[in-house]
C-alpha cells in the first residue's frame, strides 16, 4: 500500500487535488483527520466547528495510528489530504517519516484572497505557511534530499502533465479519470464542505489559474509578506513537468 500525505494550507486546491485522487480506482481518501482535533485543542472558532468536532476524532495519538493503518477495502494507494496548521506545537511529527509526503504550495496572495471570503479573520498561522515548511524541512532531513513539492499554478496552468509527472515522481501510476471528477458534494467530504467547498462542489475539473496576483491591502498585504519569503523557498522545490522523475532544485 502506498500511503500519500499532501501538507498544504487552505486554499491551496487541496479539495481538487482531494477529488481528483478519489476520482482513482485504487485510491481511498481521508479527509484532513486533524481538523476535530485542531479546533479541540486550541479552542479557535471556525465556521461550523462544533460540528467538526462531534463528527471527528479528538485524539492525536488515535489519528495518527489511523493515518498509519491501512483504511478500509483494498485499495492500494491511501490519500490523504493534510492541513499543515492542524500540526500543533510540541506534538511529535514524525510519524509522517513513515508515509509518503508531497508538499502543495500556492502564491500567499491567492491563498489570502481566497481565505478572507470565507473567515473575516486571518493570520499568518491560519495559512499554514511557517509550520509548512517546517514539516518540509523535517521530511528533506529525513531524506537526505527535498521531499516531493507541486505549485498549485502548475497543476491548474497543466493538469494532465502535471499530474502525470507527480504520480511517476511518488511511485504511482498515472489514472486519467484524475482529470475530472462530477459536480456536487462526495461522500468523504468532512462536515464542514457546506461552508468550505461550494466553488469546488460546483467544479468538473481543474480550472485555470488565471495571471497575476489579486490586489491586497492592510492585513492581509502584510500577511502575504511574511508568508511570501517562504514560499520563494519552497517553489524551487517544485515539480517540474520538463523533469518528471526528480523535484527541481
Amino acid at each position: 500500500m502506498t500511503t500519500i500525505a499532501m501538507w498544504s494550507g487552505p486554499r491551496n486546491i487541496s479539495t481538487a487535488m482531494m477529488y481528483s485522487f478519489a476520482n482513482r480506482h485504487d485510491c481511498t481518501v481521508w479527509d484532513e483527520p486533524f481538523y476535530a482535533h485542531y479546533l479541540s485543542a486550541t479552542g479557535i472558532r471556525h465556521p461550523v466547528g462544533d460540528e467538526v468536532i462531534a463528527a471527528g476524532e479528538t485524539d492525536y495519538a488515535t489519528v495518527v495510528k489511523k493515518c498509519l493503518a491501512k483504511p478500509g477495502g483494498t485499495t492500494p494507494v491511501f490519500y490523504q489530504k493534510h492541513m499543515t496548521h492542524h500540526m500543533l506545537p510540541g506534538q511529535d511529527w514524525r510519524w509522517c517519516l513513515a508515509v509518503s509526503n508531497i508538499f502543495l504550495i500556492r502564491a500567499p496572495e491567492r491563498v489570502l484572497a481566497s481565505y478572507a471570503a470565507k473567515r473575516q479573520d486571518v493570520s499568518l498561522a491560519d495559512i499554514g505557511f511557517e509550520r509548512q515548511l517546517e514539516l518540509f524541512n523535517m521530511v528533506a532531513d529525513h531524506l537526505g534530499h527535498a521531499p516531493i513539492v507541486v505549485d498549485c499554478d502548475d497543476i491548474l496552468s497543466n493538469p494532465a502533465d502535471s499530474l502525470k509527472a507527480l504520480c511517476e515522481t511518488g511511485g504511482i501510476g498515472f489514472d486519467p479519470a484524475m482529470l475530472s471528477w462530477l459536480p456536487g458534494p462526495k461522500p468523504y467530504d468532512g462536515v464542514w464542505a457546506k461552508h468550505w467547498y461550494n466553488a469546488v462542489w460546483n467544479s468538473t475539473g481543474f480550472a485555470d489559474p488565471g495571471t497575476g496576483y489579486p490586489a491586497l491591502g492592510g492585513n492581509l498585504a502584510r500577511i502575504a509578506g511574511l508568508a511570501r519569503p517562504i514560499y520563494d523557498t519552497l517553489r524551487p522545490h517544485r515539480l517540474r513537468i520538463d523533469a518528471t522523475t526528480t523535484p527541481a532544485n
